[in-house]
This record gives C-alpha cells, structure tokens and sequence, in this order.
C-alpha cells in the first residue's frame, strides 16, 4: 500500500463566494436576493443560505478543543454521554419508588423527584430512595423552597447511613426562589438567605449542584432563543454574586450552579444556543478568579419544551421533541428530559413516558449520538449561529446587568413583561400563519375530533390577584387555534366547506388546497372537488352536499369573470369565500362579497369571524 497521502478533488478548482452568488442570482431569475434567501431571525440577525471556510475566520472560538476553557465544544473530551433523565411526581414514596425501580430497567439513568415540602422527612427519603443505588444514578430532587437545606441535610444523613461513596455521587436539589417571582408572581426574595446554608448541608457531596437557573420556565412561556440565553446568563450570574457576597468561596459556588434550559423546534439555533451558553458563562465564571478552569463548565439539562406541543394531531409533539432531543444531544448538554407528547391534555401515561424515553435510547444505541463531541464543531453553519446568538445573548445580558441584575428587573417585572411581549408576538404571528404550526395552523388533520381531550390549564398572569407582581403566562403557541376548534366540535352541526373549483387548473387546484388547510383548521368539513364547467353547476353542487360555506377557487384574472356570477346565483344560500386577493378585489367588494382568504389573511381571526357569522 503507497505511503502517498492523496487530497481528494485536487483537480477541481473551488469557487469563490462571488462565484457562488452569481450562479445563485441566475437561477433565482431577477428575484430579490435578500428577500427569498436571506432569513432574519427573531434574534436580530440574518442568517445567509450558505457560509465558507472564510466566513469564520475571526471567530476564536473555533480554535478551542473539547473539554477546555471556554468549552464551547463541550465540557468532556473523550464521549458525549449524558444523562437520560425521566420526572416523577411523589405523592406516595413506595408507589414513586416501585416506578423508579421499574424505569430504572428500562433505560433511564437519572431521575428527578418532585417531593410535597410537607412530607420531607427521614422515613419518607428512605423509602423513596429504597433499592435505588445512587452510585449508578443520578438523582434530581424538587421540593419547596423553605425545605431545601432540610432535605440536603436528609440525604446526607441517608447516604452516609448506607455507606455510599458520597464523592462519587451525582444529583442535584432545585433550590431557585428566582423562578417563583416569574413563574408565580411573588416576591419570595427572602427565602435566598438559604442559599449558603443549603450549600453547606451539601459540602460532603460535591457533585450534587443545588443553585438552579430554571431558564426552562422562559421558554415554556413562548421567550426567544436569545431572550433565554441572555437571561439564564443573568440568573446564573445573580446567584453567584449573591453566594460570593454571603462569604460563599467563588470555585465553590460557580460549581453548585446548575441550568435547567428548554430547547425548542429551532434545530441548527438550539444546538448554536447551548454552545454559546457555555461559552459566555465560562467567560462570566472567569471574572470571579475561580481556582481552576472547570468551576467555569456549566452543566445543563435541556428539556424538550412544552409552548410548541398541541392537542390535535399531538403525535406531531414527537417530531416536535425528538427534533429537539437531537439538538441537545448534539450540543453536549448533561442530561436531557423528553416531554411526553400528551402533556397538553393529560397526566402523561405510561405509554407516552415509554416513547418519551425511547427517543433517547435510540439517539444513543442505534445513532451513537454518545460517541462523537462535539458533532457540529466546525460546522460553518453552526459555528456564525454560534458567534451571532452569543453576541445577541451577551447584549442583552449587559443591559439586565446594567439595569442592576437580574432580581432587581424580575421583581420590577421588566424580565416577565419581555417575555409575555414575546409570547404575545409570536401568537399574533401564528394567527397571520408566519409561524407554522404543523398539524393546527398548518396541514391540519381534517378528519380528526379531540374525542374529549381538552387542554390542561395554563397558569397566565392574569390569574393572580391585582397588587401581585406579573408572571409569565405559558399559553401554549397553538391554545387560541385548539379553543376554537373544540367549541365548532360542540356546534349543532360541523360546518361544511366547499370548494367551487373552476377555471385554470393549476390556479384552482393550488387555492383549493391553500383554502382546505386553512379552513379545516377550525374543525371544518372541507370538500375539495375536480372542477366545475359553470358557476352554476358548482353552487347547485354545494348545495346538494349542504354547504354553509362555499369558496370560489379560481385564478386571478378569471375571477373578474366568475366571482360575482357565482356569488349572485348562490344568493345567500351560504356564506361566499373568494380564495385569493384579485386585482379586481375592489370590484367584488362593490358587488357585495365580503370575504376573502389569501397567504397575508389573519387566519384565526378570520375563522373566528365565520364561526360567529355562523352561530358558533
């Protein structure tokens, strides 16, 4: 075998970047650039179709390796192995603990315990924990703020009574008083004067983190990738100058933190969002002159989110997550928590907990997502994502700091008001169908009913007493397009849509499907049909099949033609849609017809009005 070390495609001369743009604007055909390629972000940058080698070549970090400062490749160098993670409800300790032996066979490797305040004690831990070996598992405890330093000093006291390794134990407690002055709307600023005690009840378990920033809770509430990134950097950097200013040593405090993140659909984003993450918040540790370079890691667990899951079509939230689960995996997170698909509507079932936990398991077993860190280092793509949202995130750290940090703009109300702005354009963008929504807004399944699912509640800032402080209002993306569905489903009678279908093929074809997806997203019976010869015979068919409403599909030019012919003949017999906006739209409003649906239409605001105008 030749020694010779041949480069592949020697032979071929690379374009250049303005070679590229030229055969682009030729096959584009005179189309704007900018505008068909280019996507503005809703971070505040655009993001080209394509990048070289080039484009990076003043990014530093693309010079750092895995497992070293600043770890934007990652906190390990040799695997990407992380911790599948699975949540428990304890409202019974041995009913909690028989499930947890149970998953604890089936795959998962970390578990969190959600734990009533009340029932802490000595006897209820031991139960809950009977037969879980903590050497092996990593074990996540929630429970209520004023019991955190108690149940730390239980499981010490436990650990130590069994004899386990206690360095070499692995967890965490979900001490953050922060998260209920957003979530809740109230001032439980108090309560941070646990903080040191609950990091000296824990001081003989060192891997234990007990300083969460529960960024998670911004993200189920509809924030912003960058809106997510830039306050969990304050968040963490609120708690570490609170810990160093109660005599908390910097290494030790930076170590104890621990970020609980969401992820959401935005694939090659997300993965950019958790590689700046580490790389801004080591950056942050650093000023604080930890004693080593691992104090600036900063460990995370991503959970899958909740703000994009529907009720209808809900085996989309699987897409939906396992897209998600991919991205956190590929970005080298700790430890993942996959959403069960059914949460929207339901205590997740058995069932959805097993897919839930298999989306993992065959991220690892069968595509060895574990293996390999940092796939997406190098990346041209992924690298300028990485670089453009930690510069956005960044920015908007400094101004929460300047603003006098994080706690300070969270009980003035500044952090929650910013994300329910945020939430509320990107319902208003839903509505107008410039955020899809796949299966509701979007492709909706026509022959589906809820079959008596309805939407479990949502806690909003509107639900708190006035004189409280705001909280974040978690209304799913897809609740108003789902609310409106359910009541058409509780309507005498499913409305019937259907489509007068004539003219040029192509134009009648394409609306008439554009206007069944929009219309049978409000629960619709829509009738699509091949075409019809004359106005008259597609109305008399419309009738026949007891149409409440009948939509003209048509190209624009013909509708001059047929639009008011038809609407005169159907004679308010049922409501008349034109599917378009025709030049000649003026025109047809003169002759009497009202409505019209088009690419620009506010959509739920229209279904709206037609299922008022039709007694619904």
């Amino acid at each position: 075998m030749s020694n010779n070390k041949e480069k592949l495609f020697t032979e071929f001369t690379a374009p250049t970047t303005q070679e590229w743009l030229d055969k682009i604007e030729v096959d584009l055909k005179g189309a704007d650039f900018q505008k068909r390629l280019v996507w503005r972000t809703n971070e505040g940058f655009n993001v080209q179709p394509f990048y070289r080698r080039e484009d990076l070549k003043d990014l530093k970090a693309v010079d750092s390796l895995p497992g070293e400062f600043p770890f934007v490749r990652g906190n390990k160098k040799d695997n990407n192995l992380w911790f599948v993670r699975q949540d428990i409800q304890v409202d019974d300790a041995k009913v909690a603990n028989a499930k947890a032996l149970d998953i604890l066979n089936k795959g998962v490797d970390s578990l969190g315990f959600k734990i009533p305040g009340k029932d802490i004690s000595k006897e209820f831990v031991a139960t809950l924990l009977e037969g879980i070996l903590p050497q092996y598992v990593e074990l996540n405890f929630k429970t209520c703020q004023c019991h955190c330093v108690e149940l730390a000093q239980i499981l010490v006291d436990y650990f130590k009574e069994k004899n386990y390794p206690l360095a070499d134990l692995k967890g965490s407690i979900n001490f953050d008083p922060i998260s209920k002055v957003l979530s809740k709307g109230k001032d439980v600023s108090p309560v941070l004067e646990c903080a040191k005690p609950l990091i000296e009840a824990l001081a003989e378990l060192p891997g234990y983190k007990c300083i969460n920033v529960n960024s998670v809770a911004l993200n189920n509430a509809g924030a912003y990738i960058y809106q997510e990134l830039g306050y969990a950097l304050a968040w963490g950097a609120e708690y570490l100058n609170l810990l160093t200013e109660a005599g908390v040593d910097a290494t030790e405090a930076a170590k104890r933190i621990k970020f609980n993140m969401g992820v959401s659909e935005n694939y090659f984003m997300e993965i950019a969002k958790f590689r700046a993450a580490r790389l801004l918040w080591a950056q942050i540790v650093k000023q604080y002159e930890p004693k080593c370079d691992c104090a600036c890691q900063m460990h995370v667990c991503a959970i899958t989110s909740e703000y994009n899951q529907t009720l209808f079509d809900s085996y989309v939230n699987l897409l939906r997550s396992q897209t998600e689960t991919m991205s956190a995996a590929i970005a080298n997170v700790d430890s993942i928590v996959v959403t069960p698909f059914d949460k929207p509507y339901e205590v997740p079932t058995e069932f959805a907990e097993r897919i839930a936990r298999n989306q993992q398991l065959l991220l690892k077993e069968e595509a060895h997502f574990d293996k390999l860190v940092d796939a997406s280092g190098g990346s041209y793509t992924i690298e300028h994502l990485t670089d453009a949202i930690a510069k956005e995130g960044w920015k908007l750290f400094l101004e929460v700091e300047s603003a006098g940090g994080f706690l300070a703009e969270a009980l003035k109300g500044n952090i929650v008001n910013a994300v329910n702005a945020s939430n509320d354009k990107r319902h208003a963008a839903a509505a107008t169908r410039r955020e899809f929504i796949l299966g509701t807004n979007q492709f909706p399944n026509f022959t589906e009913i809820s079959g008596g699912k309805t939407p479990l509640a949502a806690s909003c800032a509107a639900c708190h007493e006035p004189g409280e402080l705001p909280a974040l209002n978690t209304e799913r993306l897809a609740s108003e397009f789902e609310a409106l569905r359910l009541s058409t489903e509780k309507a005498a009678k499913q409305p019937i849509a259907f489509m007068l279908t004539i003219g040029n093929l192509a134009m009648r074809q394409a609306r008439a499907q554009f206007s069944c997806n929009f219309l049978a997203a409000a629960g619709y019976k829509v009738m699509d049909n091949l075409g019809f010869k004359t106005v008259e015979e597609g109305v008399d068919a419309a009738l026949e099949a007891n149409a409440d409403i009948v939509v003209i599909c048509s190209s624009d030019d013909e509708y001059a033609e047929y639009a008011i012919p038809a609407y005169q003949y159907l004679n308010g017999r049922a409501m008349f849609v034109v599917a378009g906006a025709p030049a000649c739209m003026e025109d047809l409003k003169a002759a009497g017809i009202e409505n019209f649906i088009h690419v620009k239409s506010n959509q739920l605001g229209t279904l709206k009005e037609y299922n008022a105008k039709l007694g619904i």
